[in-house]
């Protein structure tokens, strides 16, 4: 029996260093799975070689300027984009691990789920980022919104408006509405149990591995604020650790983010 096609959507901001080698983990997957992956690259801003890594690389490459990631998601959904019958989301410095595709579509022939997402861990490991893997864990555990990678039906993408356009925690938001909009189908919202997303540790490397700590720490008056409904300075904040880090602008403020 034909298994379904995949789509998987790569979000790429100035990812020349990292598009190649995403790619590669993508094909691996869809070669043990053994059916049919396209894989779409979503240029957001980039400067560099991404496009042209990416195409060579057998990627079909997509175009959008926003600074919002839920957007560039979903420019690889909708716009006729994705033409697979499971979409699959994974950021451009991530890996997935050969299994996913198999499990992915495993999971979905059972009828029992909706969609979901895949427990994370670090592709190098020191104590503190141990600890943010636990961490990440835990909440994951608790809320069961799982993140990183996300797979769903296409269809299920398009009748819920894909991801939630905001500019931080929309892959939470997006979680709750998928596991929502599943209850109401009698469908569970899951994770993948014997496959992970490998997470990079790139911005670790450069920066170290107290990283997020630190940044807690040291804009601890912004979160508070933003608590309040005064997000400006976390609105920048973000802009930094995110839609300009490859840009190369670094700011003490943040941490030493760029």
């Amino acid at each position: 029996m034909k298994g379904p096609s995949f789509s998987v959507i790569i979000p790429a901001h100035n990812e020349e260093k990292y598009v190649e080698r995403c790619i590669r983990s993508v094909k691996n997957a869809s070669k043990y799975y053994g059916g049919k992956t396209e894989i779409i690259v979503v240029c957001n801003r980039c400067t560099d070689r991404t496009a042209e890594l990416a195409e060579k690389n057998g990627a079909r490459v997509l175009y959008n300027e926003d600074r919002c990631i839920a957007s560039v998601r979903n420019t690889g959904i909708f716009i006729f984009a994705a033409k697979g019958d499971i979409v699959v989301t994974i950021d451009c410095d991530n890996l997935m691990t050969k299994g996913t595709l198999k499990e992915i579509a495993y999971l979905m022939a059972t009828g029992l789920y909706i969609g979901g997402g895949a427990p994370i861990i670090f592709e190098r490991h020191s104590l503190p980022l141990l600890l943010n893997e636990g961490l990440c864990s835990l909440g994951f555990r608790l809320t069961g919104l799982y993140c990183g990678i996300f797979w769903a039906e296409r269809k299920t993408f398009i009748e819920t408006g894909g991801f939630t356009e905001k500019k931080a925690m929309e892959d939470v938001a997006t979680a709750k509405k998928l596991k929502k909009y599943g209850r109401k189908q009698g469908r569970l919202y899951t994770a993948l149990k014997n496959n992970r997303l490998i997470n990079s540790t790139r911005k670790f490397d450069e920066l170290g591995d107290m990283l997020y700590f630190r940044l807690m720490l040291n804009n601890a008056g912004t979160f508070i604020r933003a608590a309040l409904g005064d997000r400006k300075k976390l609105d920048i904040l973000l802009d930094k650790l995110f839609y300009d880090y490859n840009d190369g602008k670094e700011d003490e403020e943040s941490g030493g983010i760029s």
